[in-house]
Protein backbone atom coordinates (compact mmCIF):
# COMPACT_ATOMS: atom_id res chain seq x y z
CA UNK A 1 0.00 0.00 0.00
CA UNK A 2 3.16 2.47 1.07
CA UNK A 3 4.33 1.78 -2.57
CA UNK A 4 1.33 2.14 -4.33
CA UNK A 5 0.63 5.92 -2.59
CA UNK A 6 4.27 6.67 -3.52
CA UNK A 7 4.05 5.82 -6.99
CA UNK A 8 0.79 8.08 -7.32
CA UNK A 9 2.22 10.96 -5.53
CA UNK A 10 5.16 10.58 -8.23
CA UNK A 11 2.95 10.44 -10.87
CA UNK A 12 1.02 13.58 -10.10
CA UNK A 13 4.63 15.80 -9.71
CA UNK A 14 5.56 14.39 -13.46
CA UNK A 15 2.24 15.48 -14.51
CA UNK A 16 2.08 19.10 -12.73
CA UNK A 17 6.15 19.38 -14.05
CA UNK A 18 4.64 18.14 -17.45
CA UNK A 19 2.08 20.78 -17.69
CA UNK A 20 3.76 24.00 -17.00
CA UNK A 21 6.35 22.95 -19.54
CA UNK A 22 3.78 22.79 -21.95
CA UNK A 23 2.34 26.20 -20.95
CA UNK A 24 5.53 27.55 -21.06
CA UNK A 25 6.32 26.40 -24.53
CA UNK A 26 2.87 27.35 -25.86
CA UNK A 27 3.42 31.05 -24.42
CA UNK A 28 6.90 30.38 -26.14
CA UNK A 29 5.02 29.69 -29.76
CA UNK A 30 2.28 32.62 -29.34
CA UNK A 31 4.90 34.89 -28.99
CA UNK A 32 4.99 37.67 -31.71
CA UNK A 33 8.73 38.05 -34.03
CA UNK A 34 10.81 40.95 -34.08
CA UNK A 35 9.70 43.17 -36.57
CA UNK A 36 12.00 43.07 -39.94
CA UNK A 37 14.68 45.65 -40.76
CA UNK A 38 14.79 46.23 -43.90
CA UNK A 39 16.48 49.19 -46.21
CA UNK A 40 14.01 52.44 -47.09
CA UNK A 41 14.81 54.01 -50.17
CA UNK A 42 13.48 58.03 -50.20
CA UNK A 43 12.13 59.03 -53.82
CA UNK A 44 14.20 61.91 -56.06
CA UNK A 45 13.66 63.10 -58.74
CA UNK A 46 16.73 63.42 -61.30
CA UNK A 47 17.76 64.75 -65.16
CA UNK A 48 18.04 61.43 -66.89
CA UNK A 49 18.71 59.96 -70.80
CA UNK A 50 17.18 56.83 -71.96
CA UNK A 51 17.03 55.28 -75.06
CA UNK A 52 14.89 52.89 -77.23
CA UNK A 53 16.44 50.88 -79.80
CA UNK A 54 15.34 49.55 -83.09
CA UNK A 55 16.61 46.76 -85.12
CA UNK A 56 17.83 48.41 -88.14
CA UNK A 57 19.55 47.32 -91.86
CA UNK A 58 22.16 49.51 -93.66
CA UNK A 59 22.53 50.61 -97.12
CA UNK A 60 25.01 52.86 -98.74
CA UNK A 61 24.10 56.28 -100.15
CA UNK A 62 23.83 54.89 -103.35
CA UNK A 63 24.46 51.00 -104.65
CA UNK A 64 24.17 51.12 -108.34
CA UNK A 65 23.76 47.67 -110.48
CA UNK A 66 26.80 48.34 -113.25
CA UNK A 67 25.76 46.79 -116.74
CA UNK A 68 26.89 47.19 -120.31
CA UNK A 69 24.45 49.17 -122.84
CA UNK A 70 26.40 47.04 -125.59
CA UNK A 71 26.83 43.08 -126.31
CA UNK A 72 29.95 41.93 -126.70
CA UNK A 73 32.55 39.50 -125.20
CA UNK A 74 33.79 41.30 -121.81
CA UNK A 75 37.54 41.93 -123.37
CA UNK A 76 39.27 43.39 -119.98
CA UNK A 77 38.32 43.55 -116.11
CA UNK A 78 40.17 46.90 -114.60
CA UNK A 79 39.12 46.60 -111.20
CA UNK A 80 39.41 44.01 -108.06
CA UNK A 81 35.98 43.10 -106.08
CA UNK A 82 36.63 45.40 -103.15
CA UNK A 83 38.10 47.83 -104.40
CA UNK A 84 37.29 51.70 -103.95
CA UNK A 85 37.19 53.42 -106.98
CA UNK A 86 35.95 56.90 -107.88
CA UNK A 87 33.35 58.04 -110.50
CA UNK A 88 34.38 58.10 -113.99
CA UNK A 89 37.27 55.47 -113.37
CA UNK A 90 37.21 52.66 -115.98
CA UNK A 91 35.83 49.37 -114.85
CA UNK A 92 35.14 47.16 -117.82
CA UNK A 93 35.91 46.89 -121.58
CA UNK A 94 33.86 45.25 -124.22
CA UNK A 95 35.29 44.03 -127.45
CA UNK A 96 34.88 46.82 -129.45
CA UNK A 97 35.73 45.89 -132.89
CA UNK A 98 32.49 45.64 -134.46
CA UNK A 99 31.47 48.73 -132.93
CA UNK A 100 34.42 50.67 -134.65
CA UNK A 101 33.53 49.31 -137.51
CA UNK A 102 29.78 49.86 -137.46
CA UNK A 103 31.66 53.68 -136.68
CA UNK A 104 33.96 53.63 -139.79
CA UNK A 105 30.79 52.49 -141.65
CA UNK A 106 28.50 55.46 -140.32
CA UNK A 107 31.40 58.14 -141.00
CA UNK A 108 31.88 56.73 -144.85
CA UNK A 109 28.06 56.95 -145.05
CA UNK A 110 28.19 60.51 -143.22
CA UNK A 111 31.42 61.45 -146.73
CA UNK A 112 28.56 60.50 -149.06
CA UNK A 113 25.75 62.67 -147.72
CA UNK A 114 28.06 65.28 -147.31
CA UNK A 115 29.30 64.87 -150.85
CA UNK A 116 25.04 64.80 -152.12
CA UNK A 117 24.18 68.00 -150.57
CA UNK A 118 27.19 70.02 -152.15
CA UNK A 119 26.42 68.24 -155.84
CA UNK A 120 23.01 69.22 -155.30
CA UNK A 121 23.76 72.81 -154.18
CA UNK A 122 25.71 73.08 -157.54
CA UNK A 123 22.32 72.12 -159.49
CA UNK A 124 20.32 74.59 -157.65
CA UNK A 125 23.02 77.11 -158.37
CA UNK A 126 23.46 76.34 -161.53
CA UNK A 127 20.07 76.33 -162.47
CA UNK A 128 18.70 80.16 -160.58
CA UNK A 129 20.47 82.59 -163.33
CA UNK A 130 18.81 80.35 -165.85
CA UNK A 131 15.67 80.50 -164.49
CA UNK A 132 15.87 84.07 -163.88
CA UNK A 133 16.96 84.80 -167.72
CA UNK A 134 13.66 82.24 -168.47
CA UNK A 135 16.01 80.14 -170.40
CA UNK A 136 14.63 77.33 -168.36
CA UNK A 137 11.47 76.69 -166.44
CA UNK A 138 11.15 77.09 -162.61
CA UNK A 139 10.17 73.74 -162.39
CA UNK A 140 13.24 72.43 -162.62
CA UNK A 141 14.33 74.82 -160.28
CA UNK A 142 12.33 73.59 -157.61
CA UNK A 143 12.97 70.10 -158.02
CA UNK A 144 16.93 71.01 -157.72
CA UNK A 145 15.92 72.58 -154.48
CA UNK A 146 13.78 69.58 -153.23
CA UNK A 147 16.53 67.06 -154.28
CA UNK A 148 18.77 69.31 -152.11
CA UNK A 149 16.78 69.91 -149.24
CA UNK A 150 16.18 65.67 -149.24
CA UNK A 151 20.24 65.70 -149.41
CA UNK A 152 20.24 68.12 -145.98
CA UNK A 153 18.39 65.78 -144.36
CA UNK A 154 20.17 62.39 -145.54
CA UNK A 155 23.57 64.10 -144.35
CA UNK A 156 21.73 64.76 -140.92
CA UNK A 157 20.57 61.15 -140.55
CA UNK A 158 24.39 60.02 -141.63
CA UNK A 159 25.52 62.07 -138.92
CA UNK A 160 23.23 61.32 -136.19
CA UNK A 161 24.24 57.71 -137.22
CA UNK A 162 27.69 58.70 -136.63
CA UNK A 163 26.77 60.00 -133.34
CA UNK A 164 25.01 56.63 -132.26
CA UNK A 165 28.15 54.52 -133.45
CA UNK A 166 30.08 56.57 -131.15
CA UNK A 167 28.07 56.25 -128.39
CA UNK A 168 28.38 52.62 -128.61
CA UNK A 169 31.57 52.57 -129.14
CA UNK A 170 31.85 54.77 -125.70
CA UNK A 171 29.95 52.25 -124.39
CA UNK A 172 32.14 49.51 -124.80
CA UNK A 173 34.43 51.32 -121.62
CA UNK A 174 32.18 50.81 -118.77
CA UNK A 175 32.78 53.47 -116.09
CA UNK A 176 31.90 53.83 -112.67
CA UNK A 177 28.95 56.46 -112.16
CA UNK A 178 29.74 57.39 -108.62
CA UNK A 179 32.39 56.80 -106.05
CA UNK A 180 32.75 53.35 -104.14
CA UNK A 181 33.21 49.92 -103.31
CA UNK A 182 32.78 47.50 -106.00
CA UNK A 183 30.95 44.09 -105.42
CA UNK A 184 31.38 40.37 -106.70
CA UNK A 185 31.90 40.23 -110.08
CA UNK A 186 30.18 37.11 -111.92
CA UNK A 187 31.76 37.57 -114.97
CA UNK A 188 35.18 36.66 -116.05
CA UNK A 189 37.08 37.63 -119.25
CA UNK A 190 36.03 36.49 -122.57
CA UNK A 191 32.38 36.30 -120.87
CA UNK A 192 29.09 37.19 -123.60
CA UNK A 193 27.94 40.23 -122.17
CA UNK A 194 24.19 41.20 -123.20
CA UNK A 195 21.82 44.47 -122.15
CA UNK A 196 19.17 41.59 -121.13
CA UNK A 197 21.31 40.09 -118.50
CA UNK A 198 19.61 39.09 -115.29
CA UNK A 199 22.25 39.90 -113.62
CA UNK A 200 24.39 43.20 -113.47
CA UNK A 201 28.04 42.75 -114.11
CA UNK A 202 28.53 43.87 -110.28
CA UNK A 203 27.40 46.04 -107.84
CA UNK A 204 29.17 49.61 -107.21
CA UNK A 205 28.01 51.11 -103.51
CA UNK A 206 28.43 54.73 -102.75
CA UNK A 207 28.90 54.69 -98.78
CA UNK A 208 30.26 58.09 -97.51
CA UNK A 209 26.75 58.03 -95.77
CA UNK A 210 25.47 54.85 -94.73
CA UNK A 211 21.33 55.55 -94.20
CA UNK A 212 20.38 53.25 -91.52
CA UNK A 213 16.70 52.02 -92.01
CA UNK A 214 14.18 51.47 -89.37
CA UNK A 215 10.48 50.97 -88.35
CA UNK A 216 8.40 52.97 -85.74
CA UNK A 217 4.86 51.92 -84.45
CA UNK A 218 1.79 53.81 -84.92
CA UNK A 219 2.14 54.37 -80.73
CA UNK A 220 6.00 54.99 -81.15
CA UNK A 221 5.38 57.73 -83.80
CA UNK A 222 2.73 59.61 -81.83
CA UNK A 223 5.12 59.60 -79.31
CA UNK A 224 8.19 60.56 -81.97
CA UNK A 225 6.08 63.98 -82.69
CA UNK A 226 4.48 64.74 -79.06
CA UNK A 227 7.99 64.82 -77.59
CA UNK A 228 10.25 67.24 -80.04
CA UNK A 229 9.38 71.19 -81.08
CA UNK A 230 8.31 72.00 -84.35
CA UNK A 231 5.10 72.77 -86.59
CA UNK A 232 5.98 70.02 -89.21
CA UNK A 233 7.24 66.78 -89.15
CA UNK A 234 10.91 68.16 -90.67
CA UNK A 235 11.07 70.81 -87.59
CA UNK A 236 10.79 67.90 -85.02
CA UNK A 237 13.28 66.25 -87.28
CA UNK A 238 15.84 68.91 -86.67
CA UNK A 239 14.89 69.51 -83.11
CA UNK A 240 15.95 65.89 -82.65
CA UNK A 241 19.23 65.04 -80.32
CA UNK A 242 21.61 62.53 -82.23
CA UNK A 243 21.01 59.25 -82.62
CA UNK A 244 23.71 56.24 -82.20
CA UNK A 245 24.29 53.35 -84.27
CA UNK A 246 25.04 49.89 -82.16
CA UNK A 247 26.57 47.20 -84.91
CA UNK A 248 26.58 43.43 -84.45
CA UNK A 249 29.01 43.23 -81.70
CA UNK A 250 27.63 45.41 -79.58
CA UNK A 251 29.74 47.93 -79.62
CA UNK A 252 28.38 51.70 -80.09
CA UNK A 253 29.40 53.03 -83.90
CA UNK A 254 32.07 56.35 -82.71
CA UNK A 255 29.96 58.29 -85.45
CA UNK A 256 26.56 59.77 -84.41
CA UNK A 257 23.80 60.41 -86.81
CA UNK A 258 21.16 62.81 -87.95
CA UNK A 259 17.47 61.94 -88.52
CA UNK A 260 16.65 62.27 -91.94
CA UNK A 261 13.62 61.49 -93.61
CA UNK A 262 9.84 59.63 -92.31
CA UNK A 263 8.14 57.90 -95.04
CA UNK A 264 4.76 59.42 -96.48
CA UNK A 265 2.44 56.56 -94.94
CA UNK A 266 2.03 53.49 -92.40
CA UNK A 267 2.35 49.91 -93.69
CA UNK A 268 -0.77 48.60 -93.98
CA UNK A 269 0.26 45.15 -93.18
CA UNK A 270 2.72 46.04 -90.08
CA UNK A 271 1.03 49.21 -88.94
CA UNK A 272 4.58 50.61 -88.80
CA UNK A 273 6.09 53.55 -90.53
CA UNK A 274 9.80 53.37 -92.17
CA UNK A 275 12.28 56.03 -90.37
CA UNK A 276 15.91 56.79 -92.14
CA UNK A 277 18.90 58.27 -89.85
CA UNK A 278 22.04 59.04 -91.62
CA UNK A 279 25.35 58.47 -89.93
CA UNK A 280 28.98 59.52 -91.72
CA UNK A 281 31.13 56.34 -92.85
CA UNK A 282 34.40 58.33 -93.51
CA UNK A 283 36.74 55.18 -93.12
CA UNK A 284 34.39 53.26 -94.82
CA UNK A 285 33.96 50.77 -91.47
CA UNK A 286 29.98 50.10 -92.11
CA UNK A 287 29.26 48.57 -95.25
CA UNK A 288 25.64 47.73 -97.36
CA UNK A 289 24.26 44.95 -95.45
CA UNK A 290 25.33 45.66 -92.49
CA UNK A 291 22.50 45.21 -89.56
CA UNK A 292 22.39 46.91 -85.70
CA UNK A 293 20.32 48.93 -83.89
CA UNK A 294 19.05 52.42 -84.14
CA UNK A 295 19.40 53.66 -80.36
CA UNK A 296 17.16 56.94 -79.76
CA UNK A 297 17.98 59.36 -76.93
CA UNK A 298 14.99 60.45 -74.56
CA UNK A 299 15.77 62.74 -72.42
CA UNK A 300 14.10 63.41 -68.82
CA UNK A 301 15.08 67.14 -67.47
CA UNK A 302 13.39 66.04 -63.95
CA UNK A 303 11.68 62.44 -63.53
CA UNK A 304 11.40 60.46 -60.18
CA UNK A 305 13.76 57.45 -59.92
CA UNK A 306 13.63 54.21 -58.34
CA UNK A 307 15.51 51.15 -58.52
CA UNK A 308 14.31 48.09 -60.36
CA UNK A 309 14.90 45.62 -57.64
CA UNK A 310 12.61 47.70 -55.75
CA UNK A 311 9.61 46.95 -57.16
CA UNK A 312 7.44 43.43 -58.02
CA UNK A 313 4.96 42.43 -60.78
CA UNK A 314 1.55 41.46 -60.65
CA UNK A 315 -0.72 40.55 -63.94
CA UNK A 316 1.83 42.85 -65.72
CA UNK A 317 1.11 45.53 -63.27
CA UNK A 318 4.20 46.81 -61.13
CA UNK A 319 4.29 47.74 -57.56
CA UNK A 320 6.69 48.68 -54.74
CA UNK A 321 6.00 48.78 -51.08
CA UNK A 322 5.72 52.25 -49.89
CA UNK A 323 6.60 52.61 -45.50
CA UNK A 324 4.15 54.47 -43.78
CA UNK A 325 4.72 56.71 -40.34
CA UNK A 326 3.45 53.83 -38.77
CA UNK A 327 6.57 51.78 -40.20
CA UNK A 328 3.94 49.74 -42.18
CA UNK A 329 4.13 49.09 -45.50
CA UNK A 330 1.89 49.23 -48.44
CA UNK A 331 1.90 48.29 -52.15
CA UNK A 332 1.09 50.71 -54.69
CA UNK A 333 0.82 50.67 -58.52
CA UNK A 334 3.53 52.48 -60.65
CA UNK A 335 3.76 54.02 -64.23
CA UNK A 336 7.17 53.23 -65.75
CA UNK A 337 7.86 56.21 -68.15
CA UNK A 338 11.65 54.72 -69.15
CA UNK A 339 14.53 52.99 -67.86
CA UNK A 340 17.94 52.31 -67.79
CA UNK A 341 19.32 48.90 -66.62
CA UNK A 342 19.23 49.83 -62.95
CA UNK A 343 16.40 51.96 -62.45
CA UNK A 344 13.10 53.07 -63.47
CA UNK A 345 12.05 56.45 -64.06
CA UNK A 346 7.90 56.98 -62.73
CA UNK A 347 5.26 59.33 -63.69
CA UNK A 348 2.59 57.92 -61.97
CA UNK A 349 1.90 56.37 -58.30
CA UNK A 350 4.26 57.89 -56.05
CA UNK A 351 5.65 61.44 -55.27
CA UNK A 352 9.32 62.48 -54.15
CA UNK A 353 9.90 61.98 -50.44
CA UNK A 354 7.90 58.54 -50.10
CA UNK A 355 9.69 55.74 -48.46
CA UNK A 356 9.85 52.62 -50.18
CA UNK A 357 11.15 49.56 -49.50
CA UNK A 358 15.02 49.25 -51.23
CA UNK A 359 15.36 45.26 -50.94
CA UNK A 360 14.14 42.54 -49.38
CA UNK A 361 10.29 42.89 -50.41
CA UNK A 362 10.15 39.29 -51.36
CA UNK A 363 7.99 38.07 -47.94
CA UNK A 364 6.28 41.23 -47.65
CA UNK A 365 2.32 41.74 -47.49
CA UNK A 366 0.22 44.73 -47.09
CA UNK A 367 0.09 45.75 -43.27
CA UNK A 368 3.45 44.59 -42.11
CA UNK A 369 5.21 46.29 -40.21
CA UNK A 370 9.06 46.86 -40.25
CA UNK A 371 12.29 48.69 -38.86
CA UNK A 372 13.17 51.05 -41.55
CA UNK A 373 17.02 51.15 -42.58
CA UNK A 374 17.42 54.28 -44.33
CA UNK A 375 20.01 54.32 -47.51
CA UNK A 376 21.52 56.81 -49.07
CA UNK A 377 19.82 57.90 -52.55
CA UNK A 378 22.43 60.28 -53.48
CA UNK A 379 25.45 58.02 -52.44
CA UNK A 380 23.25 54.67 -54.59
CA UNK A 381 23.21 56.60 -58.04
CA UNK A 382 26.92 57.85 -57.13
CA UNK A 383 27.79 54.15 -57.06
CA UNK A 384 25.31 53.07 -59.87
CA UNK A 385 25.36 55.96 -62.36
CA UNK A 386 21.70 56.62 -64.06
Amino acid sequence: MKTTAKTKIIILISSIILLQSCTKAAKGTNAAPPAPELPVYTVITSPATVYQEFPTALEGKNNVEIRSQVDGYLDRIYVEEGAYVRAGQALFKIDSRAYGEQMNMANANLQVANANIQKAKVEVDRLQPLVAAKVVSDVQLRTAKANYAAAVAAGSQAKASVGGARINVGFTTITAPVSGYIGRIPYKKGSLISRTDPSPMTMLSDISEIYAYFSLSELDFIGFQKKYPGATLNEKLKNMPMVDLVIADNTTYPEKGKMSIVDGQFDKTTGAISVRAVFPNTNGALRTGNTGRVRMPQLFANTLVIPQESTFEIQDKVFVYVVGKDKKVTSKPITISGKTDSYYFISEGIAVGDKIVYTGIGALKDGVTIQPKAISSDSLLRARPL
